[in-house]
């Protein structure tokens, strides 16, 4: 829930609106010359606190000259420009040499939290001196608030909100008004609204050693900040006083301050661990902000009252005229609701539906975001607002994901609004619209293997370049402008093409490590899964791992079963798996628990594995969203990292999606083994740390951990395992695995006799749909072989034993059908 926290103050009651308060306010909103007040600025000059890249390695291959070449484009003030680097080649290390050299606030978008978390982490070994901040939704889960009018159904809003990423959230926003180093990583979250930066900065208090102050009066500027007293365990947000000393633990720190008096004021102020309070650090300042992030002064909090009431007075009577009683009855009754708790409380649900008037917007100005507190920042300790960077990476998924935010939030408000559920204003509390967030960004590098057809159009008018005849039906300006064709021209190039022609791209084709782009081939679907069990067997025996990619989510699921069943550690991924669970899986895979993991589309974009030799992927000549160009090259790339990088397309014809793919596939790889031979490079797989596992690792693995909506986490099999089969055959829990307990030690062993080609068909479930088809026709064509009386003897033996262990593990709908063949079998004979 997030609170909206009035600030005693001396602010007389007003009676026009807040739209004219603010048209009288004077207060620039980018000031940060109060979050600074008191503070030693002279430490805080960007000549001074300089971002400072940290490595042992030198730019090498081609990586030198795509640098060189987006510094010297940023420093003529070149708007957008684009980094084209293949899988491996160093975008991050290139980005890293960028910040330095500009030494700007630079903001990194990432399209979801998985990178973005992985691109946290490599920036912040870069950067370990200097502030590097990593800002995401803080929801582990969230149900927006809907309404379905076909059914005449309210979903209310449900949430659940992540402790440690508000707390890095609260940290972003600290670095940004405090100090000029600064690096964010961060999702599209950074669209979303937020208080300005001389709203939050309004309300703070610096600490410095030699400050003559009491106790009591810091304690009360505390609580004018929403702190709250404790007298025994602190946690954040708190602060405890103990004598002379003062703890406060603020929302962004890991560690509290301890803050020491003495007879003439503040002697210390120190930095401690929050369990056993041994000091860290010594500071000479501290600057606490607020406990909250939305807040506001007690005049514009009446004042918005104020103006909630106008507006639920005009849209009741709007209501009421067009004879829509039920509407004009419901509003009035959740709003004035709302507006008691609101007087009574500070907060109430769905308080962020009215932020337009606590902000003291005008109906239809974008929200406050992350993106002004870099101006901010730029401002301040630059001397203009335009000085930062933003550098979207992975743009060809970033850039739509941006334009479909205010989209899809604006078609929920619309039934909520239509209906009577919400204000007209509750609108205005969205993310910001494409034209808004370009208009924000002075200038913006888009970063990917594969550049979208808007950032590669949007390059193109910046520099003047004629428009290619394949980009006329893309929208202008990334993504804002009209396009002057509504469907591609049958005349279009390829992107291969494309790329060639268009000039003032920075291009990393050649990797530092000598790697190639990988070997391809093609082959029949016919008995694919067969024949991909076969490729994995090699790999695992190499130790190396495998990404399989198909269509569907049934399909997925049933081909990592079916691996299961053949003795293979294989899991599925996809986007019914939860953020956390993702992030433990591809661990796992990288650690060696599981060897395969079976995804969809979760596979593609900046996923680091150099670990994986071998990707598969079903229906390659299936044209779509999934098997587009860009696509494939994406996840061609996931195989890139190794030195035996192998790509395996499974399709029964060439599609021209796949034929352009190859086509740039093998055309680099042959300029990178030039390059390695005029270089006397020896291609090396990419060592990487391992990362280390969850503490429910075991839970995930053996399929008995709960997700954030309650429901179990699967691995592999639906009936889920105990953990003494999964966490000990992995070797990831206590115990050691007895094979003669496990059931997949049982299953899955194909007989050597040929006769016994129904063991496959007794393996797999009898499964319909497409997933069930493709599972059945890609294993062979073999029917049910004449059993001799011996070997029938043996399979129904095998099949009992089967039956038990899949009772036991309460998967009784396999049982079930092992029982069904088990009496055709006893019915042959």
């Amino acid at each position: 829930m997030i609170e909206v926290v009035k600030v005693e103050d001396n602010e007389p009651s007003l009676a026009n609106s807040i739209i004219e308060q603010t048209k009288e306010n004077k207060n620039d909103p980018f000031d940060l010359s109060k979050a600074l007040e008191g503070a030693a600025v002279e430490h805080l000059s960007p000549d001074v606190c300089r971002l400072v890249l940290h490595t042992d390695f030198s730019p090498a291959g081609d990586q030198e000259g795509a640098i060189e070449k987006l510094i010297s484009q940023l420093e003529n003030q070149q708007e957008r420009m684009v980094l084209l680097g293949v899988t491996g080649s160093g975008k991050t290390f290139a980005m890293a040499h960028i910040i330095e050299k500009l030494n700007r606030p630079t903001l990194i978008m990432s399209h979801n939290k998985t990178l973005a978390r992985q691109l946290f982490h490599e920036i912040s070994g870069f950067f370990p001196q200097n502030a590097v901040e990593y800002f995401v939704s803080h929801y582990d889960y969230y149900q927006p608030e809907a309404y379905m009018p076909k059914r005449d159904l309210y979903i209310d809003k449900e949430l659940s909100i992540n402790e440690r990423i508000e707390q890095e959230r609260f940290a972003t926003v600290a670095s940004l008004a405090t100090r000029p180093d600064v690096v964010v990583v961060s999702s599209v979250s950074c669209i979303y609204g937020l208080n300005s930066p001389e709203t939050f900065l309004s309300q703070h208090c610096r600490v410095h050693v030699g400050q003559e102050i009491e106790p009591i009066q810091l304690i009360r500027q505390l609580v004018d900040l929403q702190y709250t007293r404790s007298t025994t365990e602190l946690s954040r947000g708190e602060m405890r006083l103990r004598g002379e000393i003062l703890d406060i633990w603020m929302p962004s720190r890991d560690d509290p301050l301890r803050i020491r008096f003495g007879f003439e004021g503040v002697e210390k102020i120190q930095v401690c661990d929050p369990v056993s309070w041994e000091i860290l650090d010594q500071l000479d300042e501290a600057w606490i902000h607020p406990k909250e992030f939305f807040m506001t002064s007690k005049g514009r909090f009446e004042t918005a009252l104020e103006n909630i009431e106008l507006e639920l007075e005009g849209r009741v009577a709007h209501f009421k005229s067009n004879g829509q009683d039920i509407e004009a009855h419901r509003l009035q009754q959740r709003t004035n609701y709302d507006m008691e708790m609101l007087r009574e409380l500070g907060h109430c649900t769905g308080v962020e539906n009215y932020s337009m008037h606590f902000d003291g917007r005008n109906t239809g100005e974008r929200p406050w975001c992350l993106l002004d507190f870099f101006a901010a920042n730029a401002k301040q300790f630059h001397g203009d607002k335009d000085k930062f960077l933003v550098i979207m990476d992975e743009s060809h998924v970033s850039l739509p994901q941006v334009g479909g935010m205010y989209g899809g939030d604006r078609s929920r408000k619309e039934n909520l609004i239509e209906h009577g559920f919400r204000l007209p204003s509750a609108a205005d509390n969205r993310p910001l619209k494409q034209f808004e967030f370009q208009s924000l960004i002075p200038q913006l590098v888009y970063v990917s293997a594969t550049p979208g057809e808007r950032e590669l159009r949007h390059l193109c008018e910046v520099t003047q370049q004629p428009v290619p005849e394949g980009l006329l039906h893309v929208k202008g300006g990334g993504g804002v402008n009209e396009a002057e064709l509504s469907k591609k021209s049958p005349n279009a190039e390829t992107m291969y093409q494309m790329l060639q022609n268009i000039d003032a791209i920075a291009r990393m084709e050649l990797r530092p490590t000598g790697l190639l782009d990988p070997e391809i081939e093609v082959r029949q679907t016919e008995g694919q899964v067969q024949d991909l069990l076969g490729e994995i067997s090699q790999r695992i025996k190499l130790k190396e791992r495998v990404l399989v990619t198909v269509m569907t989510i049934k399909f997925a699921e049933e081909v990592a079963e079916y691996l299961n069943r053949m003795g293979v550690k294989a899991h599925h991924l996809h986007s019914e798996i939860d953020t956390i669970e993702r992030t433990e899986i591809i661990k796992a895979l990288r650690l060696g628990h599981i060897d395969v993991i079976v995804g969809i589309n979760l596979l593609r974009e900046g996923l680091d594995l150099p670990e994986v030799s071998l990707v598969a992927i079903f229906n390659a000549d299936r044209e779509g969203f999934l098997r587009n160009e860009r696509s494939l090259l994406q996840t061609i790339g996931r195989a890139s990292r190794n030195s035996n990088g192998q790509v395996i397309l499974y399709a029964d014809s060439m599609s021209p999606s796949m034929s352009a793919a190859i086509q740039q596939t093998l055309e680099r790889r042959v300029r990178q083994s030039i390059h390695n031979e005029e270089n006397n490079i020896i291609p090396k797989t990419i060592i990487k740390a391992l990362p280390e596992m969850g503490t429910e690792i075991d839970d995930l693995i053996a399929g008995t951990s709960k997700g954030a909506g309650g429901k179990r986490r699967l691995v592999g099999a639906r009936g889920g395992r105990s953990k003494s089969d999964w966490a000990a055959k992995l070797g990831i829990g206590a115990g050691i695995w007895n094979s003669s307990d496990s059931v997949l030690a049982r299953i899955g062993q194909p007989f050597e006799d040929s006769d016994l080609s129904i063991e496959k068909e007794i393996l797999q479930y009898e499964n319909e749909g497409e997933g069930g088809r493709q599972m059945q026709n890609l294993q062979g064509s073999e029917g049910r072989g004449i059993l001799s009386d011996e070997n029938r003897i043996k399979l129904m033996k095998d099949i009992r034993k089967q039956m038990k262990i899949s009772a036991e593990s309460l998967d009784f709908e396999t049982a079930a059908r092992l029982r069904d063949r088990l009496f055709e079998l006893e019915d042959g004979m």
